[in-house]
């Protein structure tokens, strides 16, 4: 978890040094998910996690749209603004990094609905619901090791990070840009 966490910063202080005048400008979440996609991927290329992926807007899980159960047993699918994976090659720990990104500007039920899915997405099981058998995908996803809410706040030009693990914020942080 902690390699992890080291990775995502060291992407994440590349992509604000080098995009902050992007970030600044106002574009869409998307462009900026694509943009820290590419720091992110470089990042891994050069770490243990070498054999994963970075993909912005991933919503498959084995050929299905994928799914999360939050708390009433709902079943929800879902699309990652961005996701470190093995695109279901790695059973054993298929899912790294999942990160919901935020304008400031959001509404308070959009960012909410992010940082409930990032609950659901680090946590370990959906309480024993599915058995992991090392040969076939859990039928919701869940197991991400690392959760980031990243918000966003452009008039202000600071980032708000919230980190998940197994289903809990750990800490939280400011970065200006």
């Amino acid at each position: 978890m902690e390699k992890l966490l080291q990775l995502f910063r060291k992407s994440n202080a590349e992509f604000l040094k080098r995009d902050s005048n992007l970030i600044a400008s106002g574009v869409s979440e998307r462009c900026l998910c694509g943009a820290l996609m590419l720091f992110l991927h470089n990042s891994i290329q050069k770490s243990p996690f070498k054999e994963y992926y970075v993909d912005v807007e991933y919503n498959r899980n084995d050929k299905r749209i994928k799914t999360i159960m939050d708390e009433q047993e709902h079943i929800i699918p879902i699309t990652c603004d961005l996701i470190v994976h093995s695109r279901g090659a790695i059973l054993n720990q298929d899912n790294l990094i999942a990160i919901e990104m935020k304008k400031s500007s959001a509404s308070f039920g959009e960012k909410l609905k992010d940082k409930i899915r990032l609950k659901a997405l680090t946590r370990d099981t959906f309480d024993n619901m599915w058995s992991y058998d090392g040969k076939t995908l859990p039928q919701h996803v869940c197991g991400y090791l690392l959760g980031v809410y990243y918000e966003v706040n452009i008039s202000s030009r600071f980032i708000d990070i919230e980190y998940y693990e197994r289903g809990e914020m750990i800490k939280t942080e400011r970065i200006h840009f």
